[in-house]
């Protein structure tokens, strides 16, 4: 068994090596710094459940609601308001008329603000931020009269780990799911497995991939529906992951791992697998030079949506848009004016209104009962890993 200070080596290595990527990456103007509270649309929804991952609720609600939800995870260093704003999901709802929700992590449970798509207690169904996000769903479905076929979820990087969480953990709930620069389920359940998992991407078998998926919950199927992007040149989350989330999802849906089609979208490969129906279950788009983000393209058409920035890269193919298309959500779009913002920045706007309101049970059988104030951090139990945590911040390898 390896020594506590040979862990906290490796850890130390591992950290300081992403440390320097992401800080060697090129930096557009700050949507993580100068965030105007003016641009900041979302409500914030309590009273959702048990929350027992101690995350915070946002909603938006277009006038004149349809009966779609897309639920949307930022990535690390985001907030809700600020990946909203930057991949432009509260548009496209202006546009098209679907509901959001935005779970929102807290510094107490992640210091970098990411959900904790790695950490074995957050990951399993009815446990942790995997449950707390379950809540919202359920809350959402019941205060919007949400239909249950047409409830969707994406997310950006730790975010976009953590919509393969909920997809797997979930199946049921969601009829599709979108991964942006995001990892397979279950290949990470600690710090270091997820380092490794990031950058050295250690190979699996289809099947030991779709088992990990067919483990996580009673479900039998069908199966959600899944689009993956990834960019090419990404050296935070790397490249290979794409392909591991294909082999995984591939084989839940029992498909070959070769696409039925492919094809070019504004310029970028676009694969496709198609079940014996003949339906599209599964795409996914390369964009070759693309470092580590959300694929962005801004402009008047109503296919541009979104604001760059870190991490939210215009790279002339708007992902939120053709997330939205390959779920069926863009059909009939209403006339709703453009919002100009280039100018403006994102960082966590000043606080919001509350809007509280009662618990509810859960449909599918999970249960939510009343929720605690949603600022109180949840409660860790002492492990090994908090004690290697401690040691890095005591040591400066760790920023608090």
């Amino acid at each position: 068994m390896l020594s506590l200070g040979t862990k906290i080596a490796g850890l130390a290595r591992q950290r300081r090596r992403w440390e320097t990527l992401l800080r060697s990456m090129p930096r557009t103007q700050s949507l993580a710094r100068d965030f105007d509270p003016a641009f900041d649309r979302l409500t914030e929804v309590t009273g959702f459940g048990s929350n027992p991952g101690a995350l915070r609720m946002f909603e938006y609600v277009p006038a004149d609601p349809q009966p779609a939800l897309v639920v949307v995870l930022h990535g690390c260093t985001q907030t809700a308001a600020s990946y909203d704003f930057g991949a432009g999901w509260s548009t496209l709802a202006d546009r098209h008329g679907f509901v959001l929700l935005l779970p929102e992590q807290q510094r107490a449970n992640n210091a970098n603000n990411c959900f904790n798509w790695f950490s074995a207690g957050d990951i399993e169904r009815g446990r942790g931020e995997a449950m707390s996000i379950r809540c919202m769903v359920e809350k959402m479905i019941v205060d919007h009269g949400i239909d249950r076929r047409r409830v969707f979820v994406t997310g950006l990087s730790a975010g976009g780990a953590m919509t393969s969480v909920m997809l797997a953990t979930y199946p049921e709930v969601f009829a599709a799911g979108a991964i942006i620069a995001g990892l397979p389920y279950g290949t990470a359940t600690n710090v270091k497995e997820a380092f490794e998992s990031m950058g050295q991407v250690r190979a699996r078998s289809a099947r030991e991939l779709g088992d990990l998926v067919r483990a996580a919950s009673p479900h039998k199927g069908p199966w959600p529906r899944v689009s993956v992007w990834h960019g090419g040149a990404d050296p935070v989350v790397k490249s290979k992951n794409a392909d591991e989330i294909i082999k995984q999802w591939t084989d839940v849906h029992g498909l070959d791992l070769a696409p039925t089609s492919t094809e070019r979208v504004d310029g970028y490969p676009r694969q496709v697998w198609r079940n014996p129906a003949g339906k599209s279950v599964i795409e996914s788009y390369t964009i070759p030079a693309m470092a580590h983000g959300t694929p962005l393209a801004t402009g008047p058409s109503d296919e541009h949506v979104g604001v760059p920035g870190d991490f939210l890269l215009d790279v002339g193919i708007s992902s939120s848009y053709h997330i939205a298309k390959f779920w069926g959500l863009t059909g009939h779009p209403r006339a709703v004016p453009i919002r100009r913002s280039e100018s403006a920045s994102i960082v966590p706007a000043a606080p919001r209104q509350h809007r509280a309101t009662a618990g509810t049970s859960s449909a599918a059988g999970d249960p939510i009962g009343d929720a605690p104030k949603p600022t109180s951090p949840r409660p860790r139990l002492i492990d090994v890993q908090a004690v290697i945590t401690h040691a890095l911040k005591a040591a400066g390898l760790m920023k608090s």
